[in-house]
């Protein structure tokens, strides 16, 4: 018997035409999404962009450390966060030195001491990301290495090394070349001293002090070791505020005062000032080690704290540029591409040495390996088609030379720009 209400033949194929056309457009919708790449200007994904999320890593306290006099600004004790590595990665090791400014006179070390940039006893468990992600997916290159985050608590990037004990009402401790010594005395012999290779990096003010140890580094390992060192967002610039004055230089002149930085760096010339010694652009002349310097055109810390610090916008015309670079005017982004000529011009020396690597994308960012969207994602920033990660993994293994150089701003539609909603002050 049929159907009561069975359809007309033609009927029937309408329907199913309508069908078919309705399964090929979501076909193609879902195949746009997966193979759009994120731009600037859409909302990210989520940090782990469809793989898991980040592994907490456990803080461990140096031992020994007391005895040695290699304390944080308040005396407690420096302490770092380890993941093992695994399979072909566990006998290799990848070190981060964090970031997290400067303090340049007592007042400000006075209030690190109670953060994580001045004792360890508010530092907590650590998420691992980036290039310090054990994910394959987000760190292909260094996923399964032995990987640790130094933490930063000396204000002064692991230079200072002042044997007595201020004291001003409260004690401050300056130690850390001894904090540095330290960490290394205890990881040598977990395996670092039998690494293959081995890769110091890190961010921001922790870029700056892997330009200070990266040979400090290198001399630590087996001479058949291959040794490299990253820099991210760590190449300072010396050069003129909107105000006319060199705000950096002064800033690093109390710095090295205050920790008697001035030995640290011995080849530095005697007719320059003290900070001048502490800028990258003097201390990289004299490394062997191969470096990579990885750094955006437009960092959005140096953009506010060295091009227009507090005191040299007193108007704040520059409030709502410093915040998002979409809103500055012509005149700004015509400093804003003076400044990016400045960072060309200061690296140009290091581009001439043929080992070594860099990464100067047009981003409104910083810290670019510390950011999982930053260093290898869909929304990551790209030159020649290349995330700052694959860039960096083919420079370490040698599989090509990589010397990218971005196009100026706003010619890159593959950045991530950041758009802040406070001042950006520290790490």
């Amino acid at each position: 018997m049929p159907p009561l209400f069975s359809s007309p033949p033609a009927l029937r194929r309408r329907r199913l035409l309508h069908a078919a056309a309705f399964a090929l457009v979501l076909a193609a919708v879902a195949l746009f999404l997966l193979l759009s790449p994120f731009d600037g200007s859409a909302t990210p994904p989520p940090s782990s962009y469809g793989h898991r999320l980040p592994t907490l890593v456990d803080l461990t306290l140096v031992h020994g450390a007391r005895e040695k006099g290699a304390v944080c600004l308040d005396g407690t004790p420096p302490a770092y966060h380890w993941l093992p590595g695994f399979g072909h990665g566990s006998d290799k090791w990848l070190l981060h030195l964090e970031g997290g400014s400067w303090c340049r006179n007592l007042t400000w070390c006075d209030h690190r001491k109670t953060t994580s940039l001045g004792s360890s006893s508010y530092m907590e468990r650590a998420e691992f990301v980036g290039i310090l992600s054990d994910d394959e997916f987000q760190n292909p290159d260094f996923y399964n290495w032995n990987k640790v985050k130094i933490r930063y608590c000396d204000g002064a990037s692991f230079s200072g090394n002042v044997q007595d004990e201020h004291q001003y009402g409260a004690s401050f401790f300056f130690r850390g070349q001894r904090i540095w010594e330290a960490v290394m005395s205890e990881l040598l012999p977990k395996g670092l001293a039998r690494a293959k290779q081995a890769f110091l990096t890190g961010c921001s003010a922790g870029g700056l002090s892997t330009y200070i140890h990266c040979d400090d580094f290198r001399a630590l390992l087996p001479k058949d070791s291959i040794v490299k060192c990253l820099a991210d967002g760590g190449f300072f610039l010396d050069v003129e505020d909107i105000s006319g004055r060199r705000y950096m230089r002064s800033f690093y002149n109390d710095v090295a005062h205050l920790q008697d930085l001035r030995k640290r760096f011995p080849g530095c010339s005697s007719d320059m000032e003290p900070g001048q010694c502490f800028f990258p652009q003097e201390v990289a002349k004299g490394i062997t080690t191969p470096m990579f310097i990885l750094n955006p055109a437009y960092d959005v810390w140096q953009i506010e704290h060295v091009l227009s610090p507090d005191g040299s916008d007193p108007q704040s015309l520059w409030q709502n540029c410093r915040m998002d670079i979409t809103k500055c005017n012509a005149k700004q982004l015509e400093i804003l591409q003076g400044f990016r000529k400045s960072l060309l011009d200061a690296i140009s020396e290091f581009k001439k040495k043929r080992d070594w690597g860099m990464f100067i994308d047009s981003c409104f960012i910083h810290c670019q390996s510390m950011k999982s969207l930053a260093w290898h994602s869909p929304s990551a920033s790209r030159i020649n088609n290349k995330t700052v990660a694959e860039a960096v993994g083919d420079w370490f293994f040698d599989r090509r030379e990589v010397k990218e150089i971005d196009c100026e701003y706003p010619c890159n539609p593959t950045c991530y720009n950041v758009v802040l909603e406070r001042p950006f002050d520290e790490e």
